[in-house]
């Protein structure tokens, strides 16, 4: 895809729905795209500001690949301003520490060498360091390993289109069901939040969805209703819903951490909405995925460690019943 189209003496990024328009030597809002000579310049293509190898569930990803390790990347900037954001430090900056040199061919090679099955693109927000993103995803294909997209999902339809030839699984956070605070808290829009997911549903990403559940800001019956409503209706009945406690950070330290009644809470409305795999995050009790057929249990985590995994070629060993995700 072309990343920028000019506009008269200015160019216009095209990887998230801003559409900032840059003057010469003008940075976007997401802190790393800049107009360089009247071309869009990724200034932290191979500078990575977070590089680890994580096991898949820390995505969260419950149906991919379990028990595999991820190698996992992350620059800094975004294209979002969440004031409970857990990654402040790296997300809503634009300190780019270019000593640090990581190429997509040395990524691929070192995450191939430690055994991963897979690179995510993940701790800050992926869309707006897209093409060095991309570049590495083109390598991992080459090399056998899958691509996984930790998102906001506020994508521009430009990159909607072309996340499909190269991604295979995402987590979309689906942070409230409320389109003015989308608006005018956190900088985007609930509606692109839900086309975006549609989209890499309809165009075979396989997709799980997490909610940081945030008391007194979108822990309501009304709103945990109409989310996983949404997820049912538009996405469908198989696709994971995380539901992650909140702890105080950045600008909301004096909000409360989340008790595990809300998260219970909101588990048994998913449930109830007829979401056939609910998840609880963040908090210290076991996690399981049993069968939605005869309720055998399937897996079982402690963290991000599997206790228990009983599945027979992806199907249910009791029932048979093909239980959705990538198993292999």
């Amino acid at each position: 895809m072309e990343y920028y189209r000019i506009k008269e003496d200015r160019i216009v990024c095209l990887l998230c729905p801003h559409y900032c328009t840059l003057s010469l030597n003008q940075i976007g809002m997401c802190h790393v795209e800049k107009n360089v000579n009247g071309v869009l310049e990724c200034l932290v293509h191979n500078h990575p500001s977070a590089v680890h190898i994580d096991p898949i569930e820390k995505k969260p990803l419950y149906h991919f690949l379990p028990s595999s390790i991820s190698f996992s990347i992350g620059t800094v900037g975004c294209n979002l301003r969440c004031p409970f954001c857990q990654n402040w430090h790296i997300s809503q900056n634009g300190n780019i520490d270019t000593s640090i040199t990581l190429t997509a061919v040395d990524a691929v090679k070192y995450a191939y060498q430690q055994g991963c099955s897979s690179v995510s693109y993940t701790y800050n927000e992926p869309t707006v360091w897209y093409p060095y993103a991309k570049e590495i995803g083109v390598e991992a294909k080459k090399n056998g390993l899958s691509n996984i997209f930790v998102s906001s999902g506020f994508e521009s339809d430009e990159v909607c289109v072309d996340i499909p030839s190269w991604i295979d699984a995402a987590n979309i956070d689906l942070k409230s069901f409320k389109p003015n605070y989308y608006k005018n808290t956190l900088k985007a829009s609930l509606e692109g939040v839900q086309e975006t997911l549609r989209s890499m549903v309809r165009n075979g990403i396989w997709v799980e969805v997490t909610t940081l559940v945030i008391p007194g800001l979108n822990d309501s019956n009304e709103e945990l209703r109409a989310m996983a409503e949404f997820i049912v209706t538009d996405l469908g009945r198989h696709i994971p819903w995380h539901l992650s406690a909140f702890h105080p950070d950045y600008k909301m330290i004096n909000t409360p951490a989340t008790s595990i009644e809300t998260l219970k809470h909101a588990y048994k409305i998913g449930k109830e909405a007829g979401l056939f795999y609910v998840y609880m995050g963040n908090v210290s009790s076991p996690s399981q995925t049993r069968c939605p057929e005869c309720d055998t249990l399937l897996i079982e985590r402690h963290g991000f460690s599997i206790t228990h995994l009983s599945l027979n070629d992806g199907h249910c060993p009791t029932c048979n019943r093909l239980i959705e995700g990538v198993w292999k």
